[in-house]
């Protein structure tokens, strides 16, 4: 099979298009036929060397790719929630090897049936940046119905999701974004917008259950305004895992007996399901901003690094014309 593979970390340059061997699944895996996968930020990043937490995990050589939408080949002897000719969804192993390829092997806990009302290239731009918007908001946020959130970074990959979940499941949406976006996010539900380009967002907004930091920004002295307009026992979720908070951002939380959470992207099953379902009900819609055949991988990590993508980037493996 076809698949992208590094030998060595660096710039696009180092992945190649290489034919290698078509992987077997594990009791607990699904072989996925992958007909499309997502580009993420952790794509590149990974392919650069990774983080520092994310260093003793990486062997080369590796295929890349954490965000698949595809059809079920084979299932494992221990699989009983997904069959063959499924049509799914979900993340790949992480670090193992990735969706850059003809055919990935994954557990079978991290794919759901994709959303009806999406083609495979859309769906494929779902999983992993959706997964981290819901991990960050209902699993660490906690953020119910009649609560008012914050959304740093809102018109990115992860943000344009909290923005429509967080709306979807009733809550008060104030987005952070660039002024060229706020018409965007103002159709994706948003309440408010606030441009960080000419606006200082701590003087605008308080006593605010949650904010999420979905910005690819790491710095704790933002973080510490975040806090402020923080009510009493709130919540401060970050999706910025390689980026800790410093002491001074801890004192601020603790002051204000608040909790400040770094969000691991947990991919559940059950949560692709309630995803599918709120996509396939009309209350999220899925943008891509570009389709890229696989051996044009390289321009679509140039484009990703730039962070100025409104919509999801995706390469496509194969013609979902091609489904027999």
């Amino acid at each position: 099979m076809k698949a992208i593979r590094i030998h060595e970390f660096g710039g696009p340059e180092v992945m190649r298009l290489e034919e290698i061997e078509r992987p077997v699944p594990a009791s607990d895996e699904i072989l996925l036929k992958v007909y499309a996968s997502g580009v993420n930020a952790v794509d590149w990043v990974v392919r650069q060397g990774g983080t520092e937490a994310m260093k003793p995990f990486l062997t080369l050589p590796m295929t890349l790719g954490w965000d698949a939408a595809g059809i079920v080949e084979e299932t494992g002897a221990d699989v009983t929630t997904l069959k063959k000719g499924d049509a799914v969804y979900g993340v790949p192993n992480f670090p193992g090897d990735g969706s850059y390829a003809e055919y990935v092997a994954a557990k079978a806990s991290q794919f759901a049936l994709k959303p009806k009302r999406l083609r495979f290239n859309e769906a494929a731009g779902v999983p992993l940046a959706a997964l981290t918007a819901w991990t960050g908001m209902f699993a660490a946020g906690k953020l119910e119905a009649g609560q008012r959130i914050l959304i740093q970074g809102a018109s990115g990959g992860v943000g344009s999701f909290a923005v429509q979940f967080a709306k979807a499941k009733g809550a008060y949406v104030i987005g952070i974004a660039s002024a060229r976006n706020h018409a965007y996010l103002k159709q994706l539900g948003a309440d408010e917008v606030i441009d960080y380009k000419t606006q200082c967002f701590e003087k605008l907004v308080r006593d605010l259950d949650v904010v999420l930091e979905a910005s690819p920004l790491r710095d704790n002295q933002e973080r510490l305004k975040a806090v402020r307009v923080l009510r009493e026992g709130g919540i401060f979720s970050s999706v910025n895992v390689d980026f800790p908070f410093n002491e001074e951002v801890m004192a601020a939380l603790a002051q204000k007996q608040a909790q400040g959470e770094l969000v691991n992207n947990q991919p559940r099953q059950e949560w692709l399901q309630e995803i599918a379902q709120l996509i396939d009900d009309g209350h999220v819609r899925v943008s891509v901003s570009n389709v890229f055949p696989l051996a044009e991988v390289a321009e679509a990590h140039r484009e990703s690094e730039t962070w100025h993508i409104q919509g999801k980037l995706v390469l496509e493996i194969r013609k979902e014309e091609e489904r027999g």
